[in-house]
């Protein structure tokens, strides 16, 4: 990594500035991504931004540099921390060393100084990351491999090869236990096209089997191995409702290897089972989430349960490789995908028949598939609400062309109708977040988990959503309508500033203030009195 970002903090404005003169940031191998004036501001711009290093006062107003370094830490391990501050103090000097801070530096800021604090700090950076992308350490641990009796009955689970009585044998010669009570599967893919210049593309892989190891097998109590070019997490859950955390966490991942390793990483989460046995259905929904990496992008985790229409039925897709890989381009494809799978489907299908008998039955499982399809993805289609009996007579009596032609039209408008329901979907799941905010802006504790919380989903997917659809980040668009309700307020009644805040979720009248002019540019006070002048 050639440059490193860098966060300010420190709420005089004009040291800030001077600091930003007085040092060759670029010269040194870093880049200041921006400023914050407070620890509150501070925080969101890490949320957002992930700098690799905050320069950090300790006496700011709303949140200090201490709980802001704590809540970094807590939250962003790898980021390292400077304290700069005029309060030569013990106490504060144990506690930077408390938090791993690198340095704790005296004002007034010695320019030559601080510059050989981001030069030795620049060292330690390149040093980590050269450890992470060594190539004998890579090599290495590629060599290593999961005991032979574990991976065997890893992948066996998974392709669902294991009978119920078999179980406990297995776990005792291998050596396993899956307290559970619930479990899900993890599918993590690692893209071969997008590699950091140089690098093999197997030993980069090699890396994020490393990473997901240490940064994610421990807290889930998750089986690792590999299968099928990919790495597969068997988690292990508390309650069912800890996927959305799950997935959360799986997000923070895919963008700390983005930036630590250079490798583009996709992590599907796929259904909670509460049986091992059932991990092989789980599996599949993994794999069918990251397949959606088209629509929703990779470097990110993306939950089964969230993104895929939500099944009617228990019905399953008709056993068929070339019906299979059809139904997935009616799900994910383009239409040039569809009309191409059709016609490989057709001519696997029906061109090898060589009876009546045959074509019928190749007819009468090509409908209930479909039939099954739509019902699955709750589909309303004429052909398939109607009499199935003449749909059967109809296609039994139809040219290959003709047939071709309705099979085609069938699946492009199963898949039109399926991303109607995907967008009629978010567009629900983003208005009954803001209704929520309308009924509820006034809840001091209303935050980004508590919005997850109410509609059961992950902190991750919702914010992508509710961003893709409003333009805004969740807390943005809260804070902008807490801020019209105050301003509506502050015009329409006499009340004292401190009882608006109150009323519009702040308990802090200043922060509520500071809040204000951020959004409209002046002090409430001086907003009311503005706007009454106008009126008269």
């Amino acid at each position: 990594m050639d440059c490193y970002t860098i966060l300010l903090v420190d709420d005089e404005e004009d040291v800030i500035q001077a600091i930003m003169k007085k040092i060759d940031w670029e010269g040194i191998g870093f880049s200041v991504i921006g400023y914050a004036c407070n620890g509150v501001k501070a925080l969101e711009m890490v949320e957002e931004f992930q700098p690799d290093v905050v320069m950090t006062d300790i006496r700011m107003p709303y949140m200090d540099g201490m709980e802001l370094s704590s809540r970094i830490k807590a939250e962003f391990p790898a980021a390292k921390i400077l304290f700069f501050t005029g309060f030569d103090e013990f106490e504060y000097a144990k506690e930077a060393i408390h938090l791993e801070a690198e340095e704790y530096i005296l004002k007034p800021v010695n320019a030559l100084e601080l510059a050989n604090v981001f030069t030795q700090l620049k060292k330690k950076l390149d040093q980590e990351i050269s450890e992470k992308r060594n190539v004998e350490i890579l090599k290495n641990y590629y060599l290593e491999s999961l005991p032979l009796l574990q991976a065997d009955f890893y992948n066996a689970l998974i392709e669902g090869r294991i009978h119920e009585e078999e179980v406990p044998k297995y776990l005792s010669d291998c050596q396993l236990s899956f307290p559970g009570p619930y479990f899900c599967c993890l599918a993590v893919h690692t893209s071969s096209s997008q590699v950091p210049d140089g690098m093999d593309p197997v030993l980069v892989a090699a890396s994020v089997q490393k990473q997901v190891k240490e940064r994610l097998a421990p807290k889930w109590r998750a089986y690792c191995f590999s299968y099928l070019g990919n790495m597969v997490l068997i988690a292990q859950l508390h309650q069912e409702t800890e996927v959305s955390g799950l997935t959360d966490d799986c997000d923070r991942f895919c963008r700390y290897v983005r930036r630590m390793v250079g490798a583009v990483v996709t992590v599907g989460i796929g259904q909670v089972c509460a049986n091992i046995l059932s991990l092989a259905q789980s599996y599949g929904s993994a794999r069918e989430a990251v397949s959606y990496r088209a629509i929703f992008g990779a470097c990110r985790a993306i939950n089964h349960n969230e993104i895929v229409p939500q099944e009617a039925g228990n019905a399953g897709p008709v056993d068929d490789t070339a019906l299979t890989e059809l139904f997935k381009m009616v799900r994910l494809g383009s239409t040039e995908d569809v009309t191409a799978a059709v016609d490989r489907y057709l001519h696997q299908t029906f061109v090898s028949q060589t009876s009546l008998q045959q074509h019928h039955i190749c007819i009468m499982e090509l409908i209930s598939a479909y039939y099954r399809f739509s019902v699955n993805h709750d589909i309303a289609d004429g052909d398939f609400t109607g009499d199935i009996k003449n749909l059967y007579g109809s296609l039994l009596d139809m040219e290959p062309d003709v047939l071709r032609g309705w099979l085609v039209s069938t699946s492009l408008a199963f898949r039109e109708k399926l991303i109607c329901a995907r967008s009629r979907s978010t567009q629900s799941f983003v208005a009954k977040a803001q209704e929520y905010v309308h009924n509820n802006y006034a809840d001091e504790q209303l935050s980004l988990d508590c919005i997850c919380a109410f509609l059961g989903v992950s902190n991750s997917y919702f914010s992508t959503v509710f961003k893709k659809e409003t333009g805004h980040s969740f807390i943005s668009y809260l804070t902008d309508y807490r801020m019209d309700q105050a301003a509506a307020l502050l015009i329409g009644t006499t009340e004292k500033s401190y009882r608006i805040a109150n009323k519009v979720g702040y308990t802090d009248p200043n922060y509520f203030s500071y809040v204000f002019k951020r959004r409209f540019g002046v002090s409430p006070s001086k907003y009311r009195t503005e706007h009454t002048e106008s009126k008269r």
